[in-house]
């Protein structure tokens, strides 16, 4: 059986389909391809239950998504399955021509019309995988006891890469995320450095994009502790390679508390604007701090212009919580 999965974005939700696209591996068989943005497709090269990888640009760059149509017209699927539910990834999954082309329970946009099936009721009051394991029930097949991600890890070596004082744990930490109402203040993450240093002879490392690099700077001079600025210096692989060797990762609600999750990474989790129980890490090991008081208003940008549900998370609280006490 040749399937074709579409999930093209973002990083967090490409994880969340993986247990799901793992099972049809396993159980079907299958021969697995997955069509994704060029922005992550070095993340879904690292999954290895997928035989190959078809970039899909964004409808802004219209030749080249109509291009990347026309690719997958000439192939030939036994199944379509569209882990999306958008309107730009049902033409994707339509482009293919399969006998069974089959959309997610939450499809909106008008892309359920062009599905033959949708997997699943619609409850949006559960995390994301359980949504994307949907298609393993709908498909007759066996739920798996615990969600399995299998991932392709290269081994990255912190102390050479970056090599800190002293052997205590490993910490990285997220500072950013795409959405700005997201993100815990900056001198909030500073004085948990300070504190995971000089209390508990912690090697910090911030990870992220390139993008981050400045305020992650910021960060480590406003601690004033020796810890490492990773921001820009990984591609996603390596990325992977280097939250694997570390104990704990402190994130906001971004790409790498998920790629976090995925590999069994303990995640403490700052959260403001979303709900942990749809998006937040998956598992019962991770620790989410969230202040009651503000609900969440799921916008990019605060509509108060205080951050008052992340302000209230203090350094002590995320220093207790990542160490214990």
């Amino acid at each position: 059986m040749k399937v074709l999965v579409v999930k093209l974005s973002s990083l967090g939700d490409a994880l969340h389909a993986l247990p799901a696209v793992a099972e049809l591996k396993t159980q079907l068989g299958a021969e697995v391809h997955w069509a994704v943005q060029p922005a992550f497709a070095p993340l879904v090269r690292r999954f290895a239950c997928v035989d190959e990888v078809i970039e899909v640009p964004r409808p802004s760059d219209l030749r080249g998504f109509l291009r990347a149509l026309r690719r997958i017209r000439a192939r030939r699927y036994d199944l379509v399955a569209d882990l999306q539910g958008l309107m730009k990834s049902a033409l994707v999954a339509r482009a293919a021509q399969a006998p069974r082309r089959i959309g997610p329970s939450f499809a909106r946009e008008g892309s359920r019309l062009l599905f033959h099936e949708l997997a699943g009721p619609r409850d949006k009051g559960r995390h994301a995988i359980e949504e994307c394991l949907d298609l393993v029930r709908h498909l007759g097949l066996v739920l798996p006891a615990e969600p399995r991600f299998p991932l392709d890890v290269p081994a990255i070596d912190l102390d050479d890469l970056a090599p800190l004082p002293g052997d205590g744990p490993r910490i990285a930490v997220a500072p950013a995320s795409r959405w700005e109402s997201k993100n815990w203040p900056e001198d909030h993450f500073a004085a948990f450095v300070r504190r995971a240093v000089s209390r508990h002879a912690a090697r910090v490392y911030l990870v992220g994009g390139g993008g981050d690099a400045p305020l992650a700077e910021r960060i480590v001079a406003a601690a004033g502790v020796p810890a490492a600025n990773l921001c820009g210096r990984l591609s996603l692989a390596e990325s992977l390679g280097a939250l694997a060797r570390c104990e704990t990762l402190l994130t906001n609600d971004s790409g790498p508390m998920h790629m976090a999750a995925a590999l069994g990474v303990r995640c403490v989790a700052l959260f403001g604007p979303t709900l942990p129980g749809r998006t937040g890490p998956y598992g019962a090991r991770h620790v989410v701090l969230r202040v009651e008081g503000c609900p969440p208003c799921h916008r990019r940008i605060c509509p108060k212009g205080t951050k008052a549900c992340l302000h209230a998370i203090t350094p002590a609280m995320a220093e207790a919580a990542v160490f214990g006490g």
